[in-house]
């Protein structure tokens, strides 16, 4: 079972100068305690929210000062770069590391990052699409052309290769039943969240998903990651109190995103993300808790992360551990401990 950290949040009240530095602090936590990777997040245009909008920038500054941690983008955000461009600095990184990048790749469903890039949120999809082809194509170090819809050259040699033979890992995010399908033939590892989605549909999803693989028949078994809320404490009292305010904002924050795409090109159904972005807004404290986050004891988390590997066939889990940003350092880094030594040896 692969346990990834991710990090993307900063703690609320404190200056930017101080958000890298708690990034920083809990790669050095995950490469001392064991975690397989830090998984960083792409956010755009948010101060208030992250200052990690150049991620392949600080995973490089990560790759540095570890030895045994792996780096991932969760997720690279294609279609807002060249992929040219990404291709280099991914490959720089896989060489910065040697071979420790995992490459995360998406297309965000944040439309308004679109809207100050000038890029239309309806071309999202074909950019992504056309944008992956290429950077698998840069990777091989071979010069070559392309011809699509939006990018356009000629006798390219990307260099450097990965140093990862044939490249990194990639791994795609997925949330729509469509995307899943299209990942499964495209023999690509994904991404999923339980933000948007309730477990029965997730399930569905992911059958979806596995059925694409088989029919493809493509090589290796599918791989997924499950990204969610984790936090841990020494009694079940501390684990429900002390992230309530944290996690309740963070799902009024994403309902609001939700609401934001509805009716926008690329976004898919209207009636569908409008749904969603009313289904966040209405959870209890009490939804969140038994459906859309890992809060606990150490005992009890081995048995919610064990309960939701069962019922997904999952192999990986992303914790996020400071949904929000309102959980205070100590006890973030209280509750990192307690899952690194306390959980996680029971799924090695």
């Amino acid at each position: 079972m692969h346990f990834g950290l991710f990090v993307e949040e900063m703690r609320q009240g404190v200056n930017q100068a101080t958000a890298f530095d708690d990034a920083f602090e809990l790669a050095d936590m995950a490469e001392s305690w064991g975690i397989d990777c830090v998984w960083l997040g792409e956010i755009h245009f948010t101060p208030s929210r992250s200052v990690i909008s150049a991620s392949l920038l600080v995973a490089s500054s990560i790759a540095t000062r570890t030895k045994r941690l792996h780096i991932g983008t969760a997720v690279q955000v294609l279609p807002l770069n060249h992929p040219l461009r990404i291709a280099e600095e991914a490959a720089t990184l896989d060489q910065i590391s040697k071979g420790r990048l995992e490459f995360g790749i998406g297309r965000s469903g944040v439309v308004r990052t679109y809207d100050v890039y000038g890029v239309p949120y309806g071309e999202s999809q074909a950019r992504f699409h056309e944008a992956l082809s290429i950077i698998r194509q840069a990777w091989l170090g071979e010069p070559f052309g392309f011809e699509g819809q939006f990018y356009h050259f000629a006798n390219a040699t990307v260099s450097p290769r990965p140093y990862q033979v044939p490249h990194p890992p990639i791994r795609m995010a997925t949330t729509s039943l469509e995307t899943f399908s299209i990942a499964g033939r495209a023999g690509l590892s994904i991404f999923v969240g339980l933000r948007a989605t309730e477990l029965s549909d997730l399930q569905t999803q992911l059958a979806a998903y596995r059925q694409a693989w088989r029919e493809s028949d493509q090589a290796g078994e599918p791989s997924v990651y499950l990204r969610i809320p984790v936090y841990a404490a020494k009694t079940e009292k501390a684990a429900i109190e002390e992230p309530r305010e944290s996690i309740t904002k963070f799902f009024r924050r994403q309902s609001e995103l939700a609401r934001a795409a509805v009716g926008r090109a690329g976004a898919g159904p209207a009636d569908r993300r409008a749904f969603q972005a009313e289904r966040m807004a209405n959870l209890s404290y009490e939804d969140i808790l038994a459906r859309k986050v890992a809060f606990g004891t150490p005992d009890q988390l081995v048995d919610r992360l064990t309960e939701l590997t069962t019922q997904l066939g999952i192999d990986g889990i992303l914790m996020e551990p400071n949904s929000g940003g309102f959980i205070p350092r100590e006890l973030e880094r209280e509750s990192l401990r307690l899952v690194a030594h306390e959980v996680l040896p029971n799924f090695r």
